[in-house]
């Protein structure tokens, strides 16, 4: 008899590093609208973890750190300049935050950040893999606004416009070469 699969719940929380968490904390708590839920000050002066509230019980955290390296755009995080240089990222690194928003209220989130003085990209996905769509049509999948946080951190608000289905699995995965490389079957649930 084979097992349950693995039953997951969502994200618990992503780390990311800041330069300032005061900063941090007023763009977070001020700008985002996202509540500070937990503080930690890490023994023997090491620094501090907080985490921020981003909804469906999610968190974003953040260490500080007082002699973390400097912000390395282009390798450890998208470039700032990503149209002309493209938007890769070094292996292991993180190239974007994307976090969940209500479609419904997609609109008026972008006018209220724009208001606080946060430069957007906002763009329509769609499945014809159109990537920078400045309109909804049928085919948008999900809506996005892109922004920086105080410390370089490329940041995605996403609202998905319908539910993944099986139609969005259309692509083999590429190997280290880049050949394309068959996916094996999951077993079904």
């Amino acid at each position: 008899m084979a097992e349950d699969p693995m039953r997951y719940c969502g994200v618990n929380h992503v780390a990311l590093v800041c330069r300032d968490m005061a900063e941090t904390v007023d763009f977070y708590e001020n700008v985002l609208e996202m509540p500070l839920v937990k503080t930690i000050d890490l023994p023997n002066g090491r620094g501090q973890h907080f985490f921020f509230d981003c909804g469906g019980g999610d968190t974003i955290a953040f260490f500080w750190f007082p002699n973390a390296p400097a912000y390395a755009p282009g390798i450890a995080s998208m470039h700032p300049d990503y149209q002309k240089v493209g938007s890769q990222t070094a292996h292991a690194s993180m190239n974007h935050l994307a976090v969940s928003i209500p479609l419904e209220k997609f609109d008026e989130y972008a006018e209220r950040l724009r208001k606080k003085g946060v430069a957007l990209r906002v763009l329509n996905h769609d499945d014809g893999e159109n990537h920078s769509s400045e309109v909804v049509s049928d085919k948008t999948w999900i809506r996005s606004m892109y922004f920086r946080d105080p410390n370089g951190i490329h940041m995605e608000l996403a609202a998905l416009t319908r539910a993944y289905g099986p139609q969005d699995i259309r692509h083999d995965p590429l190997n280290a070469q880049g050949e394309r490389v068959p996916r094996k079957s999951r077993a079904p649930a």
